[in-house]
């Protein structure tokens, strides 16, 4: 089943959301990663078997404090 992740990511400069995509896009089983908001602060990260907490973990080493918002199974 396809899961629908996201989250909320602290985002200064266009340089952090290059890299907060390009971190989400290394994840195992991704099919589609994207920003969302109005400040385009939240990154949605759609696939099939994704470990949202390594996910988590892997943005706040490199960009900086990112939570979960939701994490939803798509059909």
């Amino acid at each position: 089943m396809q899961q629908k992740v996201v989250l909320e990511v602290v985002m200064k400069c266009q340089k952090c959301r290059k890299e907060s995509l390009k971190v989400a896009a290394k994840q195992d089983g991704v099919s589609y990663v994207g920003l969302e908001g109005q400040e385009k602060n939240k990154v949605v990260v759609i696939g099939d078997g994704v470990d949202a907490i390594k996910l988590t973990t892997e943005l706040r080493k490199k960009v900086g404090h990112a939570q979960i918002i939701s994490l939803v199974e798509q059909k």
